[in-house]
């Protein structure tokens, strides 16, 4: 009766209490409450919203509904970072090996695919052998022993959200600043960090396309931190158009490589360093931005964040020759490129038609017991506001057979506008949110 009375009253603009919140996260992460129950509040939040202690109440059920790291013994900080998600994006794989070879210890907790963007755990799963499903205490002991740990969300780990997030995505509820913070937030706060840096999303392909909108969601998420003494730094970057070149799971590990050996995408290692730095300053390893930036760019250039890669891979099961020789990873049967169609300037090369485009190639779910094809995808050398000529290659389409080479170039159709002039994309990084207030990035 619980849930039905929070329904309504939620439905009606009620607030609801952190006792009732308590009791009804530990009823739905024991099957007590059933999923049509929770999939109507999660609308009635949709609509109504929750309060500022409201979105507080709700972390605190989630995150005690399960166990948390306990990683108080470790000398060393712990930093985590999170993206709120977008099309390759796989700033993750880069950032996490290169931030642990540098003394910090690294946490890291990712999810699968949400919508039309990409997971970190998919991606990571196209490794042969690599294992994302680590207990607790073995990424505990990881974590000791390399610093670094990969992960997805075990039962172990806030079992409420990990129900409730599945739920979202198929009740059209994602796009809620409450419930996206209590969902990140809980979990990273299982992780018993002491410090988390946050990439949120703005543009066309962001979940929160809106400025004002992504700059609440990092406020807030930054208040819940401090609740809980954990430090939060928010930076707003552009998802306006795909992050880097390949977009889809074995090509964006491919180019996560290639970035831990200095040779990654311009776009991607200026958002991977420019996170990277916040994280080593809240950690204590650096002074400032700059000094991160010089220890970053020696940790990629002498192979130290390459080699912690390696080590990492090998820890959770995974080749680590891959480093090494990436054709290990899944290969796709039929490769393609996409040629223009006719000369002028590149207007758009959207994301959620790219990311609509790999689910279509088998590349990410469209429900939750669906497999993936770690092979497929895309590759945009494409940018905005690039003059070209018909006929010049823009993209290369990895697909399974040739029906679908078919579908990836109905998809690039769709995705890489040609117009006569291109509008001018948005900064790549716009803002720097702390709690002292929102900033123009440097």
């Amino acid at each position: 009766m619980l849930a039905r009375a929070l329904i309504e009253r939620k439905r009606d603009g009620g607030r609801i209490t952190p006792a009732e919140w308590r009791t009804l996260m530990s009823q739905y992460a024991t099957d007590e409450v059933p999923d049509y129950q929770m999939a109507a509040l999660a609308m009635a939040i949709y609509f109504n919203g929750l309060d500022r202690d409201e979105i507080g109440a709700l972390t605190d059920a989630m995150l005690h509904s399960g166990a948390m790291l306990d990683l108080d013994h470790l000398t060393m900080a712990r930093v985590d970072k999170h993206s709120t998600g977008g099309v390759g994006d796989k700033v993750s794989l880069v950032l996490a090996p290169l931030v642990a070879c540098l003394g910090v210890a690294v946490p890291m907790m990712s999810g699968r695919g949400l919508g039309h963007t990409g997971g970190t755990l998919d991606k990571l799963e196209s490794i042969p052998g690599f294992r994302t499903d680590l207990s607790l205490a073995r990424a505990t002991e990881q974590l000791e022993r390399i610093g670094c740990a990969l992960i997805g969300q075990t039962r172990e780990i806030a079992p409420a959200d990990r129900r409730l997030y599945a739920l979202r995505d198929a009740t059209a509820t994602v796009e809620s600043i409450p419930l996206i913070s209590a969902s990140i937030m809980s979990k990273k706060l299982a992780e018993g960090l002491t410090g988390l840096v946050l990439d949120v999303k703005r543009g066309s392909g962001a979940f929160l396309p809106e400025l004002d909108r992504g700059l609440a969601l990092a406020r807030t998420m930054i208040a819940l931190g401090a609740d809980h003494g954990c430090p939060v730094v928010a930076l707003i970057t552009a998802m306006d158009r795909p992050l880097g070149r390949a977009c889809g799971n074995a090509l964006e590990v491919e180019e996560s490589i290639m970035a831990l050996r200095g040779e990654g995408p311009p776009d991607l290692m200026k958002v991977t360093y420019a996170l990277g730095a916040e994280m080593l300053v809240l950690a204590g390893v650096a002074t400032d931005r700059d000094d991160a930036l010089r220890r970053m760019e020696v940790a990629i250039s002498s192979g130290r964040a390459a080699a912690k890669f390696q080590e990492i891979i090998a820890a959770q099961g995974g080749d680590p020759k891959v480093v090494d020789d990436p054709s290990i990873l899944p290969q796709a049967a039929e490769c393609e490129l996409y040629l223009a169609p006719r000369d002028g300037v590149i207007a758009q090369v959207e994301p959620r038609a790219i990311g609509r485009g790999i689910t279509e190639l088998g590349g990410q779910r469209t429900k939750v017991e669906d497999g993936v094809d770690h092979s497929v995808g895309f590759v945009i050398t494409a940018r905005p506001g690039d003059i070209v000529r018909a006929g010049e290659p823009l993209a290369t389409i990895f697909a399974k057979d040739r029906a679908g080479v078919d579908t990836g170039v109905a998809a690039l159709r769709r995705s890489i506008i040609i117009g006569e002039e291109a509008e001018p994309p948005l900064p790549l990084i716009s803002h720097r949110v702390t709690e002292a207030g929102v900033e123009l990035y440097d």
